[in-house]
């Protein structure tokens, strides 16, 4: 089995556009003569790879704590696409899906809101994708909104560049915070090596 880390650095990935920058301050230090490390960090918890709970565009969304754990573990699908993404690529994508879909774009691949439609009547529970956002800046909220209301949930942020198209095991356990929207995950995909059993 190969483990591959599809995460980005919390504390070096750059923000989103008016989030608060990430921040971390060594407050304890055994360089300074105390007895142990200790740092202290400030971010926003949409920092690095993280997930999107529904309650970050829907208020009756479920908050990050109480999504189905297994909603971040199982079978999924990468594909390598480019662009903003319709309800009629949607349609012709998912068939080849599994319920977890990471988009490979180079930071470049959106889901439009016609998209996150064909999404919530699908049995997707997650999508993925290796930009800053799943929506394409126009249009964020109508575009989250739907897929909240679905209840699927969005994993944001990974680095895919080393991950060819095709079906993995995803395990991307966000950290449990209570009654928030989001929580940075340690996001990995595992893949079975050829000609082993």
């Amino acid at each position: 089995m190969i483990i591959h880390d599809i995460s980005r650095d919390t504390i070096n990935t750059p923000v989103y556009d008016g989030d608060p920058e990430t921040r971390a301050e060594r407050i304890k230090s055994i360089e300074n003569g105390d007895g142990y490390n200790l740092t202290e960090i400030s971010m926003s918890v949409h920092s690095g790879t993280h997930i999107d709970a529904p309650l970050h565009f829907y208020d009756e969304g479920s908050s990050i704590d109480n999504i189905r754990l297994n909603a971040f573990f199982g079978k999924c699908t990468v594909i390598s696409v480019s662009g903003i993404l319709t309800g009629e690529d949607m349609e012709r994508l998912l068939p080849y899906c599994k319920r977890r879909v990471l988009f490979h774009g180079e930071g470049k691949t959106f889901i439009s809101h016609s998209a996150a439609i064909v999404l919530a009547e699908s049995r997707v529970v997650l999508v993925g994708t290796d930009a800053q956002s799943i929506a394409p800046s126009f249009d964020e909220e109508r575009t989250h909104r739907e897929l909240a209301r679905a209840g699927i949930v969005i994993l944001e942020n990974l680095n895919l560049s080393a991950i060819d198209d095709g079906e993995y095991d995803l395990c991307a356990f966000p950290i449990k915070l209570g009654g928030l929207e989001a929580a940075p995950c340690r996001a990995i995909i595992l893949e079975q090596e050829k000609g082993l059993n």
